[in-house]
């Protein structure tokens, strides 16, 4: 059994109520200073906190300060066409098995769901972070503030890397919490989360930081970005997207998961860092994706054996195992095996602290590198470049914030060793993943479903779920030529959907 568990909200399935995930969404902060030109007005409140040894008796006014900025969100998702678990039926591979169905393979298909979690006001004119985990999938979004008022949420931007999503509501006058600089978070400071656990309401509780940094391979799946702040606050399903803040009631993160052999709280509770909430958010409200740095290289920890091998002082660095051809790593003259020991005159910890740094830096930004070479240190400039394949963090070929473009209810994801396999999709074989078709959509009527692979679209090649979302984005006509490859089989499909009750061939 996986002892992480996400802290979500608690579902509940068609007639009958689901087991509470323990989903916890934490947001790591990546701390930007205020600009002018920023596309979201974040309060920063970087004043250091009280570290004195009174331990006060209360902390209602602190309570007061935080609750008004904290909100229920309560998602809701229709049925969906799903490929199975596995990508097979039992017996699909039989030839007169598929021919029954015209090698067009049944859909499972996926009961509604409802869910609750958290969220924090981050603006005073309606921007509101929470977790990629809450509002993953959801077809509505309703948020519901502290004072009873409900408003419909539009999503701005996910982030499935660091489990950090953005919504907005259309109020003004809304109480926005004030971040401060998490990187200033001492191991014993005293903090608060705050959240709507199992769906009961707000609720407070306290505990201090058990440590930074953590890595605990939660987001390895999408090989996301993971620093978080660990803390014995008392965090549970429902609390995803809540506030953790320091004793002066400022946000220092946004709560996502716990480590628990029950599946309840059991004292080790993991949040993102503020920083890196404002940094992303920040992104997503510009320009609807979050925009990293890329080196080009592949790394790893020193470890002990390592450190031998390579004759270095001590395990400090980044280890390079591959670098990129044509990448910027490349053209700085990186080498496999080279250590990366400081960027720009800080000393790199490890591979994550190398990683974390380059992400956290836009595109065309120049890096002074030192490296250590066959026990000599060298001093190397890259320029970073953007990262390759990089999608909507949406990763919908119709995000769910209003866009009005083609293929609407239709879900997409890049290629992977995985999904090939899982899928039986041929290696040579380039286009965007197709994981979610709604049953009542154009699409579905057309005969797009889960587990086909988009090659083009409108006569143009699709190489990754970022281009299908590009190229569906705008049109003239509310006509869609598709190219397919399903079930072994390559077609064309046209989506028509400039009338929404029309049929489709």
């Amino acid at each position: 059994m996986n002892p992480f568990i996400f802290q979500s909200p608690p579902y509940r399935r068609a007639a009958q109520a689901a087991a509470a995930l323990a989903l916890a969404g934490v947001f790591a902060v990546v701390y930007g200073s205020q600009k002018t030109d920023s596309a979201l007005a974040l309060n920063h409140d970087n004043k250091p906190v009280s570290r004195g040894q009174y331990d006060p008796a209360s902390y209602s006014d602190v309570v007061s300060k935080v609750s008004p900025s904290v909100v229920k969100v309560t998602v809701e998702t229709k049925p969906r066409q799903m490929a199975m678990e596995g990508g097979q039926f039992p017996g699909m591979n039989d030839p007169l098995f598929r021919q029954f169905f015209g090698n067009r393979m049944p859909q499972a298909r996926q009961a509604p769901v409802e869910g609750l979690g958290s969220g924090v006001i981050v603006t005073s004119d309606g921007f509101i972070v929470t977790n990629n985990h809450v509002i993953d999938g959801a077809d509505t979004v309703t948020v519901t503030l502290p004072d009873g008022r409900e408003f419909k949420a539009k999503v701005v931007g996910r982030d499935p890397l660091t489990d950090i999503a953005v919504v907005k509501v259309e109020a003004t006058g809304l109480p926005a919490i004030a971040f401060a600089d998490s990187s200033e978070i001492r191991v014993g400071d005293r903090v608060l989360a705050v959240g709507n656990p199992f769906g009961i309401g707000e609720t407070v509780t306290s505990g201090i930081v058990s440590a930074m940094g953590r890595r605990v391979g939660i987001l390895s799946e999408v090989k996301g970005y993971e620093n978080f702040i660990q803390t014995d606050a008392a965090i549970n399903p429902g609390n995803s997207g809540g506030a953790l803040v320091d004793i002066e009631g400022r946000l220092i993160g946004i709560n996502t998961a716990i480590l628990s052999r029950s599946g309840g709280f059991q004292g080790v509770g993991l949040a993102v860092p503020g920083n890196m909430v404002s940094q992303v958010a920040e992104s997503l409200v510009k320009t609807g994706k979050v925009v990293r740095g890329y080196l080009g290289v592949n790394i790893q920890d020193v470890s002990p054996s390592l450190q031998d091998s390579f004759n270095l002082k001590d395990r400090r660095g980044a280890l390079v195992a591959e670098v990129t051809p044509d990448s910027p790593a490349s053209r700085a003259g990186i080498k496999d095996g080279d250590v990366i020991t400081e960027l720009d005159g800080h000393a790199v910890r490890d591979g994550n602290d190398l990683a974390l740094t380059v992400s956290g830096k836009a595109p065309g930004t120049k890096l002074a590198l030192s490296v250590v070479r066959d026990g000599k240190t060298l001093q190397l400039n890259a320029t970073t470049g953007d990262k390759p394949g990089a999608r909507l963090a949406s990763a919908d070929v119709n995000p769910a914030n209003g866009d009005q473009g083609t293929l609407n209810g239709v879900s997409v994801d890049d290629l992977t060793s995985d999904t090939r396999q899982q899928f039986n999709i041929p290696p040579h074989l380039n286009g965007a993943l197709v994981t979610t078709v709604e049953p009542d959509s154009a699409s579905a009527r057309a005969g797009i479903s889960a587990g086909d692979v988009i090659l083009s679209i409108n006569r143009h090649a699709v190489t990754s779920a970022q281009e299908a979302s590009d190229l569906t984005a705008k049109t003239e006509t509310g006509k869609t030529l598709v190219r397919l490859w399903s079930h072994g089989s390559t077609l064309y499909v046209v989506v028509d959907e400039s009338h929404p009750d029309k049929s489709n061939s």
